[in-house]
């Protein structure tokens, strides 16, 4: 039934968009492409279920407290990785590489502490009420992560839109340098722009993680592959087109299940993605930079 999978499809590339809003916020202001975001998002999974299988801790609760302890997980690499970085007027490719080192060493520090194998929530944990209207099953777990992912998003272009500090970060990203003349606090917003990127991506690892009732050190990576070629078909730094481009390859992908087979899945969507790329290289919502000699 096509209602049916384009409810399956929303739930699935709303979680997409909330990851790659984070990506391309961190590319957007900072100018940086941060690999470690994948594993953020894989440690956020992890956050939720021990706080929930340890301390019996609410799942709304676990959610905002995994967004929190993510938040100050990418704050932390900020400052001791990229900040350094930017001090010392790196090359481009140097934090590119350096996150990767990051994102190594939380897999493998994930690995260590909770093993390869899959690990699962609770009996009880995820909400298994369900709406029906006729043929169409709309569970409650879509219903919330369709709910939280765009609450979150709208959330954030609202403070980018309206708010000082979202024109301030509008201005960096625009020229850090004439930003810092305008006496903006560049460096505190790098810190909190970090921090937002990061929170965003533990939240969609813990609907992920409820969404398939799996959590693996290695579910990360999959999902930095999606939301890399998320932000570029939206657009690099774009958040409209973040959200777009997740929305799209969730449908690309879903459809693709339904209508053809899983073993197209990914091939189906990333084909998509180059088509549209050969029409319009800049993405969606992206800007052609052009090259001065």
């Amino acid at each position: 039934m096509l209602a049916q999978q384009l409810i399956n499809a929303l739930s699935l590339g709303s979680v997409y968009a909330l990851f790659a809003l984070g990506f391309t916020l961190v590319f957007g202001v900072l100018g940086v492409i941060n690999l470690s975001h994948g594993a953020i998002f894989m440690l956020g999974s992890y956050i939720a279920l021990l706080l929930i299988d340890k301390l019996a801790m609410p799942l709304y609760l676990a959610l905002l407290c995994a967004m929190l302890a993510t938040g100050c997980i990418g704050a932390l690499v900020d400052y001791l990785v990229l900040r350094p970085l930017r001090k010392r007027n790196a090359p481009h490719l140097a934090p590119m590489i350096a996150t990767i080192g990051v994102a190594i060493m939380f897999t493998n520090l994930a690995q260590g502490l909770f093993g390869a194998e899959n690990q699962r929530f609770q009996a009880g944990v995820i909400p298994e009420e369900s709406l029906n209207f006729g043929a169409l099953h709309v569970t409650a777990l879509q219903i919330g992560i369709i709910a939280i992912s765009f609450v979150l998003m709208l959330a954030l272009l609202a403070v980018m839109r309206r708010t000082q500090i979202g024109r301030a970060l509008r201005a960096i990203a625009e020229s850090p340098k004439a930003a810092y003349l305008l006496g903006i606090n560049v460096e505190g917003l790098f810190f909190l722009t970090s921090f937002a990127a990061a929170a965003l991506g533990g939240a969609a690892g813990v609907l992920v993680g409820l969404s398939f009732n799996a959590i693996s050190p290695f579910m990360g990576q999959p999902m930095l592959h999606k939301g890399i070629a998320v932000i570029i078909l939206g657009g690099m730094g774009d958040i409209r087109g973040a959200l777009i481009g997740g929305l799209f390859l969730g449908f690309a992908e879903v459809l693709t299940v339904a209508y053809l087979s899983s073993d197209f899945r990914d091939a189906v969507a990333f084909g998509l993605l180059f088509l549209i790329l050969l029409i319009r290289p800049s993405g969606m919502f992206g800007k052609v930079l052009e090259r001065k000699a």
